[in-house]
Order: structure tokens, then sequence, then C-alpha cells
């Protein structure tokens, strides 16, 4: 490690003190190193343990939470780890759009908004993450990053490591769409296919040779690098500011439940604060194929793994939880849903239809809310606004999945028969 470390990150407005294991020891430890490998006082071979960032909270201003809305996150600097100067895209500030036409299709007759976080500077909710963990690389002096995955995770760490001025080595899998290589390429990374069981093992064995800072999961039961979750506390953040007060629901997509959790903390902190009096409900919503948080938390335990069954959802088709989202959802008093392939489908057509065209995965979260309103177990009055997250641009599909091929027309006739035949429309 260098010299160096967090040179920079002590000159920053970051209230961040430390890290503190969320197993039953809760064990703190310095801000740096990231403790990539979970908690080595609570973890086992069977479980291993996240943790998460402290900070000073008596340091913090009064005012620190009215602030004007807009992109970057560097507005949040004294909730969040250290952030390398100069490297924020302006990721952040996602839209929140009012939509009553999803809210009735969904049977929901209370206010529905629906955060965009498909608008972050390369698609996906991502941005928030990494952001803090490239920042945590270059605080310890790597001289490049390794992740695993094949998708938004991978395009958004290229995205910022390239900002850097870092390295980046991707293990996708074999089936990685073409957009997504395309992009990864564009940033200049450097991309290797790999089978599924070799990509972990890979990465772990790549982090010994090469000294680069893991910014994807290295155990087996999901604990990532603490402080990227931090970055999705600033959605909690603009909800209530945007709404001007909480909302009583919000809807996640949720894989390893890194986005869960840290919307979740982000609204212990605004209570803490005393800017809302009651946290939030939450609602994870995984592919019913697979859902390893679901069946943790009907199983009472803190990490489940399952079969690896086929999902449209790919991008939150997780084998195996991580603990972070068993908290989320039990101290939100929320829920952990399972909606079928066909909802998470019917869903993203919807939300496509509405100008939203997201990947499939992001259905999730209206077919969630669809799915408590039709068992009338969401009090419309009471709870206040339901938020669905929607969370990565539906062109990142594209040469994964088929999408449907326009007719072709060269006469006036045949342009006249194609709009009748093919749409309906006569003219």
């Amino acid at each position: 490690m260098a010299d160096n470390i967090a040179s920079w990150a002590s000159a920053t407005e970051s209230l961040a003190v430390g890290q503190v294991s969320l197993g039953p020891s809760a064990t703190t430890f310095d801000l740096y190193p990231p403790q990539v490998n979970g908690c080595p006082v609570d973890s086992t071979d069977s479980v291993q343990y996240p943790l998460r960032i402290r900070y000073n909270y008596d340091r913090l201003p009064a005012d620190f939470f009215n602030q004007s809305s807009g992109a970057g996150l560097q507005r949040w600097q004294a909730l969040l780890p250290p952030l390398a100067p100069g490297l924020s895209m302006g990721e952040g500030g996602t839209p929140l759009l009012a939509d009553q036409q999803l809210a009735s299709w969904a049977g929901y007759d209370g206010e529905l908004y629906i955060k965009t976080e498909s608008s972050n500077p390369t698609g996906s909710h991502k941005d928030r993450l990494n952001l803090c963990t490239v920042s945590a690389a270059q605080a310890c002096g790597a001289e490049g990053v390794l992740v695993a995955s094949s998708g938004n995770h991978a395009i958004s760490v290229a995205g910022y490591a390239a900002r850097a001025g870092l390295f980046c080595i991707a293990l996708t899998s074999e089936s990685l769409a073409t957009a997504s290589e395309a992009w990864l390429h564009g940033y200049g990374a450097t991309v290797v296919k790999v089978p599924t069981s070799f990509k972990w093992p890979a990465l772990r064995q790549l982090q010994t040779a090469t000294g680069f800072h893991p910014v994807s999961n290295l155990t087996d039961s999901h604990t990532g690098n603490p402080h990227g979750p931090e970055g999705y506390k600033t959605i909690a953040y603009e909800l209530v500011a945007e709404l001007g007060r909480a909302p009583g629901s919000v809807f996640v997509p949720t894989g390893y439940g890194e986005m869960l959790y840290g919307i979740h903390r982000g609204f212990t902190e605004l209570m803490r604060a005393g800017v809302i009096s009651i946290l939030p409900r939450l609602y994870s919503c995984e592919p019913q194929a697979r859902g390893p948080l679901a069946r943790a938390i009907a199983g009472g335990v803190p990490v489940m793994e399952v079969d690896a069954a086929p999902t449209v959802a790919v991008g939150i088709a997780c084998r195996v939880n991580g603990y972070r989202g068993v908290e989320a959802i039990n101290e939100s008093a929320g829920q952990a849903l399972l909606v079928s392939d066909d909802e998470m489908t019917s869903a993203a057509d919807q939300l496509a239809r509405r100008g939203l065209w997201q990947e499939t995965s992001c259905g999730a979260s209206l077919a969630g809310l669809r799915q408590v309103a039709s068992d009338n177990a969401i009090d419309n009055a009471a709870d206040g606004p339901a938020v669905c997250i929607v969370a990565s641009q539906g062109v990142k599909l594209v040469g994964r999945r088929e999408h449907a091929t326009s007719p072709h027309a060269a006469t006036w006739d045949e342009l006249t028969w194609v709009l009748n035949d093919h749409y309906s429309l006569e003219l």
C-alpha cells in the first residue's frame, strides 16, 4: 500500500472515521484499506459479514440536508467516504417522475413516482457506488481496479477508472451483451470472457498478482466493498428533498441488496437528523426464479444460496444474497417480494410505453408495487407516496435478447399495407 495513503482524502470534508462490522461483534476498523473480504472477526466459512462506514455525526452541520438539488454527489460529501477530486461525472440528481398512469396500471390509488437511475452518466445506478469505490482505489494508491460483472457494474467501473486514469480489468460472462461489450471497450477496459465458475477465483488471483483494487465481491456470501453502498444513500436524500417529505414505500430491483441497503441507510440518517420522523418501508423485488434474499428472510438466516435457475432479469439474477439486504428489510419493516419473469416483462413494457425503456430487471420494482397493491398490503393514504426505482437503460439489452425487427416498405401501397397489417393503423 502506498505510503501516502489517503493523503488527499484527509483534506476533504468527509466525516467518515472508519468501518464497522454488521456482524454480532460490531468490530471497528480504520477507514482504509476497505475490508473487501468481509469482517475478519465475525465471518465464518458459511457466512461472511459486510461492513459499513462510520461517521462523526456530532460534527454534521444542522442545515446539512437543506441543500438545493442538482447533479454530483459532492454536496453530500460529509456523509460519504472521501471522494477523489475531479472524479465525479455529475452522477445523482436523477429525475423523479410522477406517473399516475403507471399507478393505475399497478392498481395503486396513491401517488406514484419513478426514480430514474438510468439517467446517470454511464446509464445506471452503479455510478453512485463506483464514485465511492474508485475513490477508495485512488486513496489506497492502486494502479488499477478489478471487476467481475457482465453489465452495469462493469460499465460503470470502467467509466470511472478511465476518468481516474486507472487500469481496469473486467471479467465478464461468455454471454456478454454486444452493447455492453462495446461500452466497455469504449472506456478502454481490458475485457476477458470467462466461465462463471472461474470468474471469482480468477478475481481473487488477479488481486494477489496485480495489487489492483477489487470493486467486485470476493466472498461466497456477498460483502462487497464497504465504501460502495454509501453512494446509494444519496437516493434517499434526493427523494426527501424532491418530495418535501418522506415517501411511504420504496420498491427496489434487488440483486445482492447493496442499493436497497444504501437507501435504507440514507433514510436512517435523515431520521437521525430530525428531517423525517418515520422510516419508509422498503420492498426488495427479486426474480421469483431465484430470490435468495426473500428466502433468507423467510428462513430466518443471514444468507441463502439458491440454484442458478434461468430468468430474464439478468441484471439481478443472484445465487446468494448479501446480509445488508436482510438488515434493510427488517429494520424498515419492509417486505421481500418475488416477482415472476412475466410480471417483470409486463411492467418493463409499461415503463417503455411511458418513455422509460429500461432493462427487464427494472420492471421488478413496478411489478412489486402491483403485487402489493393487489394484495391490499399497502395503505395508500397513510403511508404517503410510493417510489419505484428503475436503474438501467434498455439499450444494454441489445445483443443479449431478441428484439422485434421492423418491417420494410418501398412503395406507398407497401407502406399502407405494413401500417395496417403490423400496426393496425388504417390510412
